[in-house]
């Protein structure tokens, strides 16, 4: 009764899932980039993306395998399940949850430089409507980015109106979470934790959020915006 308690709560709370990452049950696995480690340099180097892919990534994958075998959570739950409900669960759950859900959308939001195509029409029109210009909207996302204390997580979201909206997380929350001070369908993340940038940048994270743009995928963005709409 508990697990059907708690799937009807996920049905509730996700809105609008990500057909790469949905319909994943444990034991989950480190997913591999679509990209070589130095395909994002000089945007990101490959050392850090080494280190982030296969050290950082690779241990929320284990920690939530290790957390689920010792009974945190029901083994036949999908990864976006976890995520939906993670208040309902232990924090080992929470964080290794978000950890391996958030690095697997990020790593699709970027491309190399040269592949990294442009925001569709309605896209760009959206983020007009809500920020005046793309140029506004990347400085109001990199200032919200700069802002977040500590470690976590700046997002556009699709929220339960349908509008564009920057937000950010602490630690490994996300925005579909059932925790989430702001609730909607993420199209686009950063990672703020120091160790997505500090090897390059050291504590320069503001220069980290400029320079990301460089490699940001918009045609992966665009294609997350219309399914959102679409839900």
């Amino acid at each position: 009764m508990q697990v059907l308690t708690r799937s009807l709560t996920v049905a509730a709370i996700v809105f609008a899932p990500l057909p790469a990452l949905a319909q994943t049950t444990s034991p989950f696995t480190l997913p591999d980039l679509p990209y070589e480690y130095g395909a994002l340099e000089p945007a990101i180097s490959a050392e850090t993306m080494e280190l982030h892919h296969g050290k950082h990534h690779q241990t929320y994958v284990d920690k939530l395998n290790e957390a689920i075998e010792g009974g945190d959570a029901p083994v036949t739950a999908t990864l976006e399940e976890l995520v939906g409900a993670a208040g309902t669960y232990p924090p080992a759950i929470r964080a290794n949850a978000g950890g391996h859900w958030n690095h697997t959308f990020f790593w699709e939001t970027m491309a190399p430089a040269d592949g990294v195509g442009e925001a569709s029409a309605d896209l760009t029109s959206a983020i007009e409507t809500v920020y005046g210009s793309m140029d506004d909207f990347k400085a109001e996302f990199e200032a919200k980015g700069t802002a977040q204390f500590g470690s976590g997580w700046v997002w556009l979201i699709v929220n339960e109106a349908g509008q564009l909206e920057i937000t950010s997380t602490p630690n490994q929350d996300n925005p579909l979470m059932d925790v989430a001070e702001v609730k909607g369908t993420p199209i686009l993340g950063n990672d703020v934790w120091e160790h997505a940038y500090y090897l390059t940048y050291n504590n320069r994270r503001a220069e980290y959020l400029s320079t990301w743009w460089d490699v940001v995928n918009w045609s992966e963005v665009s294609e997350r915006y219309q399914d959102a709409l679409a839900e």
